[in-house]
């Protein structure tokens, strides 16, 4: 198994999220939706997506300092 900074792998999943984003987007955009169910499910999907994204980025940036020893850190 190869071992892996864990900057690159939430960088890799910062990447599939977008991917993920720009696919659902694209069935909204592009009329692959035929019903209100359906587009809610997908409007659901990409908020869903966009959120795990911004925890990402807030762990490679904290913005506030965190005072929690619990925490474990992702920046070294």
């Amino acid at each position: 198994m190869q071992d892996q900074d864990p900057i690159n792998v939430i960088y890799k999943l910062q990447r599939l999220l977008d991917e993920g984003i720009e696919i659902n987007s694209s069935a909204l955009l592009g009329g692959g939706v035929d019903n209100m169910e359906k587009y809610q499910y997908i409007l659901g999907k990409i908020h869903t997506l966009n959120q795990i994204k911004q925890e990402l980025s807030n762990l490679l940036n904290p913005k506030e300092p965190d005072n929690d020893d619990n925490v474990t850190r992702i920046r070294r």
